[in-house]
């Protein structure tokens, strides 16, 4: 598979996701066997303003590279200059564009899946992104609006004849946020409106529903976004069981620590006090399920030092394998 003429290690990627897919994660999810990584979605106006936290969020490391830097807006000269921008980066694989994003801070502002409701301007963005950038332009959307306003269809043909190298769909309306079944159904219809690439994004939790997704929609490639919380190794399984057909095992309780534990230091080494309070929630992913875990989440989510919730998760591993 091919997005414009950029060709990505396999076809099951990671999704962008706030607050989430920071360098830390994307590192972990590359080396884990992910085909291609996203950032968190970037504001187009935050860079235009040389804000230092956002310009934090587009540094690519060698580990990660080259990756997919997803931006949103709407204002299209913004978005134009910034892609012109960050696609000089070589560690760059592409520009992605953000018009599904659901949350309630983005829509006000006209941005993210607002844009649905509003093809015109869409298509202006897409246009002036994919005339500036120097990399090709993929489009991220969803189902439609609501029930009321499913337009997918419409919205991939016209991000298709706009300029973009691939669209990625979420089977999910903007109102459903991220509750209830993706419709992988309006992936296929997609797929099957287009000449571009489709990427297949929702309810990716395991093999089995990466296999069935392909399956189903004939989609070129699959994203991945909460069902890798506490779960990078999901991409090697993912990959392994569509080459072979067979189910790697879940990852051990010492594995889960021991990962919990390197993500940790990652996190330290790239933001300081503020990554490592950031790790609490993955911290709790990768624990989910796990014996006991309440009680040492509890712990974890009252402390702000590297070392002292290093000592914490030693001391449960130990305490679960030497009882």
């Amino acid at each position: 598979m091919k997005i414009g003429s950029f060709t990505p290690n396999n076809n099951v990627f990671l999704a962008p996701m706030a607050g989430v897919t920071d360098k830390a994660f994307r590192i972990i999810c590359k080396e884990s066997g992910c085909g291609l990584v996203y950032t968190e979605m970037i504001s187009s106006k935050g860079l235009v303003y040389n804000s230092i936290k956002t310009k934090d969020m587009i540094d690519i490391d060698d580990r990660e590279a080259p990756a997919v830097v997803q931006i949103f807006g709407s204002d299209a000269e913004i978005m134009a200059n910034t892609a012109k921008t960050i696609s000089e980066n070589a560690d760059v694989a592409f520009i992605d564009i953000n018009m599904g994003c659901p949350a309630p801070k983005i829509v006000k502002n006209n941005e993210g899946s607002a844009l649905m409701k509003d093809i015109f301007l869409a298509e202006k963005i897409i246009k002036r992104v994919a005339e500036e950038s120097h990399k090709p332009v993929t489009v991220k959307f969803r189902k439609g609006w609501d029930e009321s306003l499913i337009n997918a269809v419409e919205f991939a043909k016209m991000a298709e004849s706009s300029g973009a190298a691939a669209v990625t769909v979420h089977g999910r309306t903007r109102a459903q946020m991220y509750e209830g079944k993706a419709d992988w159904d309006i992936i296929r219809k997609v797929k099957e409106a287009v000449k571009i690439p489709v990427i297949g994004n929702g309810d990716v939790t395991s093999p089995e529903s990466a296999k069935k997704l392909f399956d189903e929609t004939g989609c070129d490639a699959i994203m991945i976004g909460r069902g890798a919380l506490g779960n990078p190794w999901i991409f090697k399984r993912v990959v392994h069981y569509l080459n072979t057909g067979e189910i790697i095992k879940e990852p051990s309780f010492e594995e889960k620590i021991d990962m919990a534990l390197t993500h940790l230091s990652m996190a330290a080494e790239f933001k300081g006090r503020r990554g490592i309070v950031e790790m609490r929630k993955h911290i709790a992913w990768y624990l989910k399920g796990l014996k006991n875990s309440t009680s040492i989440k509890d712990i974890i989510n009252k402390l702000d030092d590297k070392e002292e919730i290093e000592k914490v998760l030693i001391d449960y591993k130990d305490e679960i394998c030497n009882p």
